[in-house]
């Protein structure tokens, strides 16, 4: 028997790269144990207790950030600048530019050795933008632009590159590893994508954070990456702001979060919250499921009007003057006073919660007002004295209740003649009587709360007082937001912006906005840059084109979005017989696990538990997702309700049973549309039942 092939010897360049990839490493854990060396505390004395406890953190985030992830390339690369080329003046910009020009390592987060000199630049400073966007046209200064290959162990393994000196030179459209990383095979939660940004990509990462951006993405086109890549981009540049004020990435559930969970570490990003509507609205458990007709009336903006009239229908002057006694005398105010108070801090416009503290003010000024016309000396002691006085008190608890956001909803959506008075005008008795809680429920705990009554909650919670906010916020999936459930958001938005990505398309909420104009403004953003990404990088041009026979019904004027590569075998369709049905699915599963990367089979949420026994028995080892908090992680092959398949991206995808998804609900073929286009390598579709009939055309 022939004896193997020794592997061939690496080249110079390669070994000499592997060197600078070696020093950079060794770099970045002398910056962690620096950082972890660092003397924190200022003192054992009470008074620098906190301060201590905050520089004890900030080191502990620090060498967070800093830790090097050992199946993750530092760098990924490089560029080598014309002689005389004029940088940045931000220090992170890179050494002065040499007589024989300078050439700089891009990499995910800034290295420097010992001596200050950088080992690898961040891809968000401000030379790195040659990185993605210089062209032959427009080299921008930059004379040639390598990219590198990484084997499974973040090896570096080939390189190759780019001239950009002439027009024609060097590889076309990023070259061939360009090509392999955007199709290469994953495994597990989602990973960044900084090598591979695209030029519409990048201009939008990299916009400015005072701009609220809204991305239109269709399937593949990599509108998650760009908003978590923009996170990223807005903290290295803004982070002494947002540190103050926190950035959050709101996705559409927990599965979405976990398959998420790993990009942002892998940019050295640690300190950013990442929840669901659902989790940030937590008001009450979720324990219900509205009907349509339910779901669509709670989800109506019109809702924000009824809460408020209930809420403000509480405050009512006292039918007997207030008595405020002081010593040996007795100071009146009468109900005619006391009502007009009301009505000056009604129209103000402040917070009901705020509102009650305000008429102690306003109660305790008005007799302090008295006293000193009758020639007693008043300050602000004698002002707040009075304020606490319990008959004050007594007067303010009775003309200006407490209000409680739970009990208040609770008490609306349980009272029929209650919700009529406070939706006189707004709401038809049908949509009345859709919305009244069922089961006859005693109280707020024993009430059935649906997500939809999270986002009522909330709004009642905003109306009593205003939620503290972030500096910025991601929003993913966000075209299945209702307007509640936007406003809500907007309430958290404060004064700072927002990233709004989603696709018109895969709109599988009846109650949410037809278009991004109406969900913009729900969301207090109507001034927002609307973007676009049709290009979709790695979903196959032949599964796109399938999906896309959805689009004239389920988004008509939305344009077909457009694949970059087209791949032999990318798009099967088994038609079965019942009898052979359940056989069909488990080939299929079994083929796509003899190729590389994840599988996810898909189907009706009611279906997912019959075929992942039966994929089991199979021997396939398949996890469930919903129920195992790692089923990412855990198998190659995950069983995917269609119901949480959004926002995921597998290598391969068996998709059982179309017309079961379409009917499973309301705006079932949006749903089947998400479903089909969640593969990047091959679709197998697998059916008894016809096709839905958009799909059986060509």
């Amino acid at each position: 028997m022939a004896e193997p092939s020794a592997a061939p010897e690496p080249d110079v360049e390669i070994r000499a790269e592997r060197a600078h990839l070696a020093a950079a490493r060794a770099a970045l854990r002398d910056m962690r144990a620096n950082v972890l060396g660092t003397e924190t505390a200022l003192g054992d004395i009470v008074g620098d207790k906190y301060t201590n406890e905050v520089l004890r953190r900030a080191r502990a985030r620090r060498a967070e950030e800093l830790v090097d992830l050992p199946d993750v390339p530092l760098f990924f690369g490089r560029l080598d600048f014309e002689p005389g080329t004029v940088f940045d003046s931000d220090p992170a910009a890179g050494p002065p530019a040499g007589p024989d020009g300078d050439r700089v390592h891009i990499g995910r987060r800034h290295v420097h050795d010992a001596a200050g000199t950088p080992l690898v630049l961040d891809w968000r400073a401000p030379i790195s933008v040659a990185f993605y966007r210089a062209t032959p046209d427009d080299p921008m200064g930059v004379r040639s632009r390598r990219r590198y290959g990484f084997d499974a162990r973040a090896e570096l393994t080939a390189y190759e590159d780019e001239s950009l000196t002439s027009a024609g030179e060097g590889p076309a459209e990023g070259g061939a590893l360009l090509a392999a990383e955007i199709e290469r095979p994953r495994s597990g939660p989602m990973r960044d994508i900084v090598a591979t940004i695209q030029p519409e990509q990048d201009d939008l990462v990299r916009a400015p954070l005072e701009h609220t951006l809204c991305v239109q993405g269709a399937p593949g086109t990599g509108k998650t990456a760009v908003g978590l890549h923009r996170i990223a981009y807005l903290l290295y540049h803004q982070r002494k702001r947002l540190s103050r004020s926190g950035v959050a990435i709101i996705g559409p559930n927990r599965s979405f979060l976990a398959y998420i969970r790993n990009v942002l570490p892998a940019l050295g990003e640690v300190d950013v919250t990442q929840t669901t509507v659902e989790d940030l609205l937590g008001h009450a458990e979720v324990r219900a499921t509205d009907t349509p007709a339910a779901a669509r009336v709670k989800g109506d903006a019109r809702m924000a009007e009824v809460l408020r009239r209930d809420l403000w229908s509480l405050p009512a002057p006292p039918a007997e003057p207030l008595v405020v006694q002081r010593g040996s005398r007795r100071w009146r105010l009468y109900p005619d006073e006391l009502g007009h108070l009301l009505t000056e801090l009604r129209t103000r416009g402040v917070a009901y919660g705020s509102g009650r503290d305000l008429l102690a003010h306003r109660i305790a000024h008005a007799v302090l007002s008295r006293m000193e016309a009758a020639g007693e000396t008043c300050d602000d002691r004698t002002h707040n004295q009075v304020r606490r006085d319990r008959a004050v008190r007594a007067a303010v608890n009775a003309a200006w209740p407490k209000a409680d956001p739970v009990r208040l909803v609770f008490g609306l959506l349980t009272d029929p003649e209650r919700l009529a008075r406070a939706a006189e005008g707004l709401l038809t008795p049908d949509e009345q009587a859709a919305i009244l809680l069922p089961g006859r429920p005693r109280g707020p705990k024993s009430a059935r709360w649906s997500t939809a009554d999270l986002a009522l909650i909330d709004e009642a919670a905003g109306l009593i007082e205003r939620p503290a906010g972030f500096g910025h916020i991601v929003l993913d999936e966000a075209q299945d937001l209702t307007p509640m459930q936007a406003r809500a958001i907007a309430r958290r938005a404060g004064t700072g912006s927002l990233t709004v990505l989603g696709d018109i398309a895969q709109t599988t909420v009846s109650a949410a906005p037809a278009d991004w104009t109406a969900l913009l403004a729900h969301l207090g953003r109507p001034e927002a840059r609307l973007a676009v990404l049709d290009r979709g990088f790695r979903v196959p041009a032949q599964i796109i084109d399938f999906a896309a026979r959805l689009l004239p019904v389920i988004a008509p004027g939305l344009g077909a979005p457009t694949a970059v590569r087209r791949t032999a075998g990318a798009l099967r369709v088994t038609a079965t017989e019942p009898h052979r049905h359940l056989d069909a699915v488990t080939d299929a599963c079994a083929r796509a696990l003899r190729g590389q990367g994840s599988v996810g089979l898909i189907a009706a949420d009611s279906d997912l538990p019959g075929l992942h026994g039966e994929l089991t028995r199979a021997g396939l080892a398949p996890s469930l997702l919903g129920e195992d908090p790692d089923a990412l992680e855990g198998a190659r092959l995950v069983c995917v309700p269609a119901s949480l398949a959004k926002g995921l991206e597998f290598d391969a995808v068996v998709a059982v049973e179309p017309a079961r998804i379409a009917a499973a609900e309301e705006r079932g073929l949006h749903r089947l549309y998400v479903v089909l286009t969640r593969a990047v390598s091959t679709l197998h579709v697998v059916h008894t039942q016809p096709l839905p009939e958009p799909l059986r055309a060509g």
